[in-house]
């Protein structure tokens, strides 16, 4: 059964850093693509970053860019969001979500349509 799992969200400072993860279970990163979207109250979900299942392609919404990198360990079949210099306009639930692609492919996208399994998020507070 495919399931994501996230974590390591917290309560961080303005120019704080998080590192979240995104453990992956019942398939294998290669056949698939990864996105990290965030959705804060009021506001609709938005894609922060995305990586292809061949691991050589990524993506990040401008708002972000600079800031935060996406990574993956194949080997712990686990995604990873490294977010520096958070700002408050930060605080969101982030979800990690997936779609199959072919074996090793550079496909990617920041939509969150173009994904069909999604995890449960985790929170992400920027605040003094």
């Amino acid at each position: 059964q495919l399931q994501l799992v996230e974590s390591g969200g917290g309560l961080v400072q303005p120019g704080g850093s998080l590192r979240l993860s995104c453990a992956a279970s019942g398939f294998t990163l290669n056949y698939y693509a990864i996105g990290w979207f965030r959705q804060a109250p009021g506001k609709e979900r938005e894609g922060v970053s995305c990586i292809s299942s061949s691991g050589g392609s990524t993506n990040y919404a401008d708002s972000v860019k600079g800031r935060f990198t996406i990574s993956r360990d194949t080997g712990k079949n686990t995604l990873y969001l490294q977010m520096n210099s958070l700002k408050p306009e930060d605080t969101a639930v982030y979800y990690c979500a997936t779609r199959r692609t072919d074996y090793l492919s550079s496909a990617y996208s920041l939509s969150s349509s173009w994904y069909h399994y999604w995890g449960q998020g985790t929170q992400v507070t920027v605040s003094s």
